[in-house]
């Protein structure tokens, strides 16, 4: 089936034609024509299945249908990161090219003046964090009174980040007559109890089993000491002449010295974490994008939501705390049908973790050693910056907080907010 068998408009067609598209991902096979007749939609699909387009196209097409043309927006995009606002903003620029609606993306760690501006000029469709959002709200920049599309796009992400008091202080401002889409590439409890207080009688559309990896993602991991990891991965890169490599860390300085290591093995690499300002943030990512930098060095909050067309591979130098995350990272490949490779490089002390991602995947990760590298440690506490991992089946609210707080930087106008009659700070989310 085509996109023109959807029922998209020829403006939207014009678009998507331009952009190389020419048959639509399953999930767009189900969403839009859903979405185009009015209905909530409830939506489990991983990352990289093309499931921006199919709730921006819908979305663009109804949107342009209407005669209201005033200037507060009428659809609300929310995500959890500034990378997936911009993204996000984007798509919805390059699809609605042809259409007379106005959109604008709303998110910390760029001056709120300009994003003012915009919105007093008037704006169709608003994608946001839900912190810099509440921001402007309280200051009396922006109203939703005339939203008549709301939709949570990585909603177990905005979940785990500790967002959902946020959300539902969102919510509780708009009309209760809109049109709902939530998005989550996870189910959990959670997830079920947003979705039945938020959306009515929604169409239920999942294009991958739960909390399962893209099919198309090749995945292997190698036995490693962890004082070897980073001569490992140099050497994977080197030999294996790979030109694009995302790699994931646990934290910041971990980032930060793996990218230096790798430029002094001659491989140009840059980090991008939750201390880097936005700007230095899109540089680094537009560098990755072009081919300047072969490496991005990335921690799991600062590359949530990054969208790298045909990305070739990913590494997990250390595999994450929570088996969940493993999914959400190696989806950065793999991508709307492309192939990909996952690479995680697993330290003796991580094969606890190892175990409880492959419990959550169903399924075995090959194992591959690789000649010249021992997984064995050449002498006990080699890496003294090393943090010991626990295993993990399932995020503790408090954990998410925590460690969003640890990645949060710090400002000192809008580092904290107090909330009530507390007057505690409530942590805020990085966004």
């Amino acid at each position: 089936m085509s996109f023109a068998e959807l029922g998209l408009s020829a403006e939207l067609l014009r678009a998507v034609s331009a952009q190389g598209y020419t048959q639509p991902t399953p999930i767009q096979l189900q969403s839009i024509p859903a979405i185009l007749a009015r209905r909530d939609i409830l939506a489990g699909a991983q990352t990289g299945t093309g499931k921006t387009a199919a709730f921006t196209l819908p979305m663009l097409q109804l949107l342009s249908q209407s005669s209201a043309r005033g200037r507060l927006p009428r659809a609300l995009v929310l995500t959890p990161t500034r990378e997936l606002a911009a993204q996000v903003g984007e798509s919805v620029r390059i699809y609605g090219q042809h259409l007379s609606l106005r959109s604008m993306q709303i998110f910390g760690g760029v001056g709120m003046g300009p994003q003012v501006s915009q919105l007093r000029r008037g704006v169709d469709v608003v994608v946001a964090t839900p912190g810099r959002l509440l921001d402007h709200i309280g200051q009396g920049n922006l109203e939703l009174s005339e939203i008549e599309f709301l939709v949570l796009d990585e909603a177990d992400r905005m979940l785990d980040m500790g967002f959902i008091h946020d959300i539902r202080r969102v919510i509780k401002l708009l009309p209760k007559v809109r049109q709902n889409l939530l998005f989550s590439a996870t189910y959990s409890r959670e997830i079920e109890q947003l979705a039945t207080g938020l959306l009515q009688n929604p169409q239920r559309i999942e294009v991958a089993r739960r909390n399962t990896a893209a099919e198309s993602v090749e995945q292997l991991a190698h036995p490693i000491a962890r004082e070897h990891k980073r001569a490992l991965l140099s050497h994977l890169i080197r030999n294996g002449d790979w030109q694009q490599v995302l790699v994931f860390t646990r934290t910041k300085h971990g980032a930060n010295r793996l990218a230096e290591q790798l430029e002094r093995d001659g491989i140009t690499a840059a980090a991008i974490h939750g201390n880097k300002s936005q700007g230095a943030r899109t540089r680094a990512l537009a560098a990755f994008k072009s081919g300047t930098v072969r490496t991005l060095v990335a921690t799991d909050i600062a590359a949530r939501g990054l969208d790298i067309d045909r990305l070739p591979h990913v590494v997990n130098f250390e595999l994450p705390n929570v088996p969940e995350d493993y999914v959400h990272r190696i989806g950065r490949t793999g991508r709307a049908g492309s192939n990909g490779t996952a690479v995680s490089l697993v330290s003796a002390d991580e094969h606890g973790l190892l175990a409880g991602i492959e419990r959550v995947l169903g399924r075995s990760i090959e194992r591959q050693k690789i000649d010249g590298f021992s997984d064995l440690p050449a002498t006990p506490g080699a890496d003294p910056d090393a943090r010991r991992p626990r295993p993990q089946h399932s995020r503790p609210r408090t954990d998410a907080r925590t460690q969003h707080a640890r990645d949060k930087p710090t400002h000192p106008r809008t580092g904290g907010r107090k909330s009530g009659n507390s007057g505690r700070a409530r942590p805020r989310a990085n966004v």
